[in-house]
């Protein structure tokens, strides 16, 4: 991250490199649209090269923040493609742009990691209580946010921001085992 604040276009590429794949699934999973989540990858690193600082290392690690970056963009174009798609009035049963997930990454082991980490993320939920569980997965898996949530389940939105952190933890923590798989496969 240094030489990428030092304007290293050698570091963009190899933290492109160790990452985009992840990025790509993140908002692949919350857009449902391959052209969308190509965009969002890209927006995403363009954002890292023009700003760096904006990681503060002090405030967790590297991935988590990217994840986080990931997950807001993602969640503001399938915003901006709800508002247009509204005010063009589209009808339900009409073909929409999106275009089905191919749910295959070009490199194998890129795939058998992806796979990996899912089988590990699904079993880590499985072991959160039922309210936690519930409200990360329509934040992260159904990209609605904390007020979203808030409104759909009838819970106050503190509670829904409390679940959410105390979630998050727990699957911290659950994952934590995998910090050596994490930094063997460059997921740091």
């Amino acid at each position: 991250m240094a030489a990428l604040a030092a304007g290293d276009l050698t570091a963009l590429e190899q933290v492109y490199d160790r990452y985009s794949t992840l990025v790509f699934s993140v908002s692949l999973r919350v857009l449902r649209d391959t052209h969308l989540a190509e965009d969002v990858v890209q927006e995403v690193f363009l954002r890292l090269w023009r700003q760096p600082t904006s990681f503060d290392p002090a405030r967790g690690r590297f991935i988590s923040w990217l994840m986080s970056v990931t997950r807001n963009r993602s969640l503001d174009e399938l915003r901006r493609v709800t508002r247009r798609m509204r005010s063009e009035d589209v009808e339900d049963d009409e073909p929409g742009h999106e275009l089905p997930a191919t749910g295959h990454l070009a490199d194998p082991q890129a795939e058998l990691m992806m796979s990996e980490a899912r089988a590990a993320v699904r079993a880590a939920m499985v072991r959160l209580p039922p309210a936690q569980r519930q409200v990360l997965e329509l934040a992260y898996f159904g990209g609605l946010t904390h007020v979203e949530i808030a409104e759909r389940t009838g819970e106050p939105l503190g509670t829904v921001k409390t679940r959410v952190r105390l979630g998050m933890r727990k699957l911290r923590e659950s994952l934590s085992e995998f910090a050596g798989w994490e930094a063997d496969r460059g997921y740091r």
